[in-house]
């Protein structure tokens, strides 16, 4: 019986050569979607949701403290958007910024995370003490770094005066200086996100590799440039657009330190659309505003990401 069971069971045709058989359905796939919508219902709920609602309030007149109802007005917030000579200043200010703060950002943290690399003692305190940044609020950072930039008696005017190298200034009041002085606690803030993303990254690359490079006569650069950055470069380059997007979104920090001052010389994008919701009551013209910042960034992402994919960087 047995031997004419598998006889039988071998007589059975097969799938028609040059095709395969086509997976039976079965029920993991919506065991994962039961396992994935936990974590999807808040991004739907507190992201998704949000998004949509702005970009339908963009289109219609809403303000606040009025008495009749809000009417669809199409495209006449954008075009008014268009010639507000006033956003598109605080736009070029967002890239001046987002540009000064990322490049600075990932120079110096890349620097520290080389640093942290190496076999030096108490190792572990230092790595501990260059995150300290990333675990204070943004508020925090900005009061602590107006107390610095105190013009009376701030550390860093205390300073240049025992230096004999001026008698200080209103760093965050001055036409020329709010700017840059923000610009600089923008990447003491945001370098130790950049520093422990780069680090993972350096300690990818393999030891032995760098052992034979040095063996082989190659100096520090030489193995940097073909060693390290080849495993590195994947890292660097998400995290530089990450930053890029956080810094180019960013609110608390500019708006403790100048609020947007002195004379709109700091005023971020998303502080301007702030000023427009909150102080002068107009949503639907702040909401077109942010519809624009979300078109900037998703541009940038998918340059980004396109370049990426280009050079075979996912593959």
């Amino acid at each position: 019986m047995a031997l004419a069971s598998a006889t039988v069971r071998s007589e059975r045709p097969g799938p028609p050569a040059g095709r395969s058989t086509p997976p039976r359905p079965t029920g993991r796939s919506a065991g994962a979607w039961f396992l994935v919508l936990p974590a999807l219902i808040p991004i739907l709920v507190l992201s998704v949701g949000p998004l949509l609602y702005g970009i339908a309030l963009a289109f219609t007149d809403a303000q606040s403290g009025r008495t009749r109802a809000t009417q669809w007005v199409g495209g006449l917030n954008f075009q008014d958007l268009l010639h507000d000579t006033l956003f598109w200043d605080s736009f070029r200010i967002g890239l001046v910024w987002a540009f000064g703060v990322t490049v600075p950002q990932f120079v110096l943290a890349l620097g520290l995370a080389l640093l942290l690399d190496q076999r030096l003692r108490l190792r572990w305190l230092a790595r501990a003490l260059a995150i300290i940044p990333w675990a204070m609020p943004e508020v925090v950072v900005g009061i602590m770094w107006r107390l610095v930039y105190n013009p009376d008696a701030g550390v860093l005017n205390e300073t240049l005066r025992d230096l004999s190298l001026g008698d200080g200034r209103d760093w965050l009041t001055g036409l020329a200086t709010a700017l840059p002085a923000v610009m600089v606690v923008g990447v003491w803030a945001g370098m130790p996100q950049t520093t422990v993303a780069l680090l993972a990254g350096v300690q990818n690359a393999p030891r032995e590799l760098h052992e034979a490079a040095a063996l082989d006569g190659a100096g520090a650069w030489r193995r940097f440039r073909t060693v390290t950055w080849p495993v590195l470069r994947p890292v660097a380059f998400a995290i530089t657009a990450l930053n890029f997007i956080w810094n180019f979104n960013s609110f608390a920090l500019v708006y403790v330190l100048t609020n947007g001052g002195p004379g709109g010389r700091t005023r971020l994008p998303m502080l301007f659309a702030y000023e427009e919701a909150f102080h002068y009551g107009q949503f639907g013209y702040a909401a077109a505003m942010g519809c624009v910042m979300v078109a900037v960034i998703s541009v940038i992402l998918a340059v980004h990401l396109a370049a990426r994919l280009k050079g075979g960087e996912d593959r």
